[in-house]
């Protein structure tokens, strides 16, 4: 049966995730005349804004500014934030279809990609991911006792996550009170002892994926300095020449920079090495189940630009290992996902084999891109969406939509948190952060936000 949506009885999406794509759909659904529609925006958690929130590093709050343009759509009539809502536990993918003429999953890629070596799992061995879920205070992660005990850090992986676990672990407690980083993070990290940090690329510095923006930032912190071999840089004269990408021209330069510089002379008490053409093979064991040192081999690159082990090796005196190589998406209950990409299947945002369930984000495309990235991104998968509407190709909802929806959740005892409430918990942080001169003071832990409610 088709539909001919009307102001009376909307366009009804759900958009399951309230990152940067799921805000970007919402905006774009509204922004759009052609037809009259209500977004309902779900989240897990209490707070909104996913990776802005707990991805984007503390001290980078300048990227955190896109956050008043989704205060703007959040604040429009049309547009509702239910936090506290795990999608397939407090709203099923029955429920959704129900009461809902189309559904967009925008729930990003939460889990992270292993190394595969011997030792991953000693303790000191972690993801990045979980590590700055911990300093961001996501509440997966705050209760967590992160005892940063190493005086030696290895971070695996040549992106900016990687860049900024290291940033962060290198920089001293005063530039990080001017971050938004988590209370317990900055107590754990006023009292570090990590003094080495190890940045491993197991090919060259041209194919590293990090930005110059990012990787200047070595070069300025205050007690922190940069270390690089001149030889793990070098590139010869025909390769260079046939570089057009201006990133990896400027990258080239700074670390170029970095390697003439004599670090000793500084008197920094703290030193980042950025290592180019070596590949982890074994973290070792100090014999209690702690990590106690990392195994490299040295690289050479081939002719088709692919790491090849050249037999020589080398140990790293770490006692802590973070490895950085990738992202992945997690399988949403009830809805179609690829194993071996770490997406849900689609074409153009579309879900494979699934009429009126889109998706948009890293879980659409795979973890690649920035945060603006996404706005096109979901613009497309909207349109696709809106396409389909137009042409009578969605099953309209049989359910009675929002209100519905709302006694639905109350029958099940799910204390939904709108967008009202996260104000109220966003001006208690700002005001706790002023307080002790920070810019932000975040509450970390579920309970403790659920209590904070506008009124």
């Amino acid at each position: 049966m088709s539909q001919t949506f009307t102001p009376e009885r909307p366009l009804r999406v759900a958009v399951i995730g309230s990152g940067p794509s799921g805000v970007y759909s919402a905006e774009a659904l509204i922004k759009q005349g052609a037809l009259p529609v209500e977004v309902d925006v779900f989240d897990r958690l209490p707070t909104p804004y996913g990776l802005v929130r707990y991805g984007v590093a503390p001290d980078h709050l300048t990227i955190k500014s896109v956050t008043r343009g989704f205060e703007k759509t959040f604040s429009d009539p049309r547009v509702r934030f239910l936090g506290n809502v795990e999608f397939g536990r407090d709203l099923t993918h029955g429920d959704v279809r129900a009461h809902y003429d189309a559904v967009i999953y925008t729930v990003g890629a939460s889990s992270d990609r292993r190394l595969g070596i011997p030792g991953e799992d000693l303790q000191g061995s972690m993801s990045a991911t979980e590590f700055v879920a911990w300093y961001n205070g996501h509440p997966d992660a705050a209760a967590r006792e992160l005892v940063l005990s190493a005086h030696g850090v290895a971070v695996i992986g040549v992106g900016n996550v990687a860049l900024d676990v290291s940033r962060i672990l290198l920089k001293t407690v005063e530039e990080l009170r001017a971050s938004d980083i988590a209370p317990h993070a900055l107590d754990a990290l006023e009292h570090s002892p990590v003094r080495d940090v190890w940045i491993l690329g197991r090919r060259g510095a041209a194919q590293a994926k990090f930005t110059t923006k990012e990787l200047r930032e070595f070069g300025e912190l205050a007690d922190a300095d940069p270390v690089v071999k001149p030889q793990e840089v070098a590139v010869d004269e025909t390769a260079e020449a046939s570089i057009s990408d201006n990133v990896v021209k400027k990258n080239l330069e700074v670390l170029r920079d970095f390697a003439g510089r004599a670090p000793e002379a500084q008197g920094k008490s703290r030193h980042v090495h950025l290592r180019f053409l070596v590949s982890p093979v074994e973290i070792l064991d100090d014999g209690n189940g702690h990590v106690a040192g990392l195994r490299v081999e040295r690289n050479t690159l081939d002719a088709s630009g692919n790491a090849v082990g050249t037999g020589e090796y080398e140990t790293l005196p770490v006692q802590m290992v973070l490895r950085s190589v990738g992202y992945r998406g997690v399988a949403l209950p009830d809805v179609p996902f690829n194993e071996r990409g770490g997406v849900i299947p689609n074409v153009e945002g579309r879900v494979e084999g699934r009429s009126g369930e889109y998706t948009s984000g890293w879980i659409k495309r795979g973890p690649t891109g920035v945060i603006g990235t996404n706005r096109k991104d979901a613009t497309d998968t909207v349109a696709h969406l809106l396409a389909d509407a137009g042409a009578g190709q969605l099953t309209p909802a049989s359910g009675a939509g929002r209100t519905a929806v709302d006694a639905l959740l109350r029958e099940r005892g799910v204390d939904v948190y709108t967008f009202e409430d996260w104000q109220a918990l966003d001006a208690h942080e700002v005001a706790q952060g002023q307080a002790q001169g920070r810019p932000r003071a975040k509450v970390v832990h579920k309970h403790e936000m659920l209590g904070h409610r506008k009124g």
